[in-house]
């Protein structure tokens, strides 16, 4: 039977809601410690998730509030040059469930708290100091918190991160730019589609949320690395200029970038991607999330993971007496697939902005392609199909 009783959850976005919620719903009271003023704070667009995630959410009654604010997209279209291939279905799969980011957190949140969860904004973490039946958090307003376990679903920048090990690595740069928008415009774009498209100078996708209106992301190729704020700092108009130069040749793709207004727009700054990462934990903290893993956007599968891994956490504190045991046995569960899933994205990426020839060649290869190694069954199947059984005594690594 577990000793843990109680749990500090460092960040509030997507892995810290979840992990809270799944923790009370063990046994374990736990409380979240948000560095922003509030939810959703100063974040990024839109993003997917699998079926795998939402069937994580269920668990912690959290996937009808998702679903709810989602929009589901069951067909996918591979497009190269113009030239659109339709990807086969995952046979019996639940759609993908397409949500603003912003919702999204406010929705866990909403959830978390409804369940029962404390939650605090404007802590941001500077330091813990451990003891030998407890950790104690020490945050930049001067104030405390002590509990028996803190958990870092802090992001990809994370504190905790360089708590347990100072060497650890750090988020590494895609050379891409990530950008979002919500337009208007007249471009044919098929209903319960998303539509993956190599333009002939970068990569991105789009997908119709019905009158007219269209959901698009570009991912930029860039040698210089810009994170947020400094992304955020060049004038959208500028970023637009560059972003209709650089899709002007494409369909839909420069009728997207030239019906995009300022407004519209949302820079969310330089893309990463976290190589595996030696050390998952360290007497009564641990990582979760984003903190720990975070493949990159082409994996299609970050939110989903970073849910997943919060559930499986919460299972393993709930039946392991000892935090580094439970701690053990949650990285033996989580490790081998999430940097499986990692590995898969990292291919993806290096043929997201493909030359003249490249291209020339992916179009004659694409009909082989979408049948063997873009088939969404033999690549993401086994993904999709993942699911927790929170009823399951875990056990000791």
């Amino acid at each position: 039977m577990s000793k843990i009783r109680s749990a500090l959850v460092i960040g509030g976005g997507i892995a810290g809601p979840v992990a809270a919620t799944a923790l009370l719903k063990a046994g374990i009271d736990a409380r979240v410690y948000e560095a922003y003023p509030g939810t959703a704070y100063g974040i990024g667009s839109g993003l997917a998730l699998a079926p795998n995630g939402v069937a994580a959410l269920d668990i912690i009654g959290a996937g009808d509030p998702v679903r709810a604010i989602a929009q589901p997209v069951s067909k996918m279209i591979l497009s190269v040059g113009g030239n659109q291939h339709h990807l086969p279905a995952v046979p019996g799969e639940p759609p993908l469930q397409l949500v603003d980011r912003a919702a999204l957190h406010k929705t866990l949140h909403d959830h978390a708290v409804a369940a029962g969860v404390h939650v605090e904004f404007d802590k941001r973490l500077i330091g813990v100091d451990e003891h030998p039946d407890g950790v104690t958090a020490r945050f930049a307003d001067g104030s405390t918190a002590t509990a028996d376990v803190l958990i870092g679903a802090d992001g990809i920048r994370s504190t905790v991160r360089g708590l347990i090990d100072p060497n650890a690595p750090g988020p590494k740069f895609t050379g891409m730019l990530g950008f979002g928008a919500s337009t208007f415009c007249d471009a044919e774009v098929p209903a319960d589609t998303m539509v993956f498209a190599f333009g002939k100078q970068a990569y991105y996708l789009y997908w119709s949320a019905g009158d007219g209106q269209v959901f698009w992301g570009a991912n930029l190729p860039s040698k210089q690395y810009l994170t947020l704020t400094e992304a955020r700092a060049i004038p959208a108009e500028q970023w637009l200029t560059i972003l209709r130069d650089t899709y002007a040749e494409d369909t839909p793709g420069g009728m997207l970038a030239r019906s995009t207004t300022p407004e519209q727009l949302e820079v969310t700054g330089g893309l990463h991607i976290m190589p595996p990462v030696p050390h998952w934990y360290r007497g009564r903290m641990v990582l979760v999330g984003d903190a720990v893993h975070a493949p990159s956007n082409s994996s299609g599968q970050g939110a989903s993971l970073a849910v997943e891994s919060a559930v499986q956490l919460a299972r393993c504190l709930r039946d392991l007496p000892e935090p580094e045991e439970a701690f053990a046995a949650y990285e033996r569960l989580r490790r081998e697939r999430v940097e499986g899933v990692a590995a898969r994205a990292a291919k993806i990426n290096s043929s997201k902005t493909p030359g003249p020839v490249a291209r020339k060649v992916m179009n004659l290869l694409m009909p082989l392609m979408v049948k063997t190694v873009m088939n969404p069954e033999k690549t993401v199947g086994a993904e999709r199909r993942y699911r927790i059984d929170w009823d399951a005594q875990v056990q000791s690594a």
